[in-house]
């Protein structure tokens, strides 16, 4: 399932980039809030998190693009 290319394309050009802006805006809003140091985790952690999903999903979406394209 996750090693096709409309599921990669899903989770690295929509989802994830959509949870890691989420996420951010959650840990400012900790930050602004009062609570600063579970905001820093969770801007810095879940944010990057996210963000480096979305980036191995986009190079495994390209992969699986030219391996289909190979055969």
């Amino acid at each position: 399932m996750l090693k096709k290319p409309e599921t990669l394309f899903v989770l690295g050009y929509m989802l994830l980039p959509l949870l890691a802006l989420v996420s951010a805006i959650v840990g400012l809003t900790m930050i602004l809030g009062g609570n600063k140091i579970v905001g820093i985790i969770v801007l810095v952690v879940v944010t990057q998190v996210f963000t480096f999903g979305a980036f191995f999903a986009v190079r495994a979406r390209k992969a699986a693009l030219l391996q289909e394209s190979d055969s």
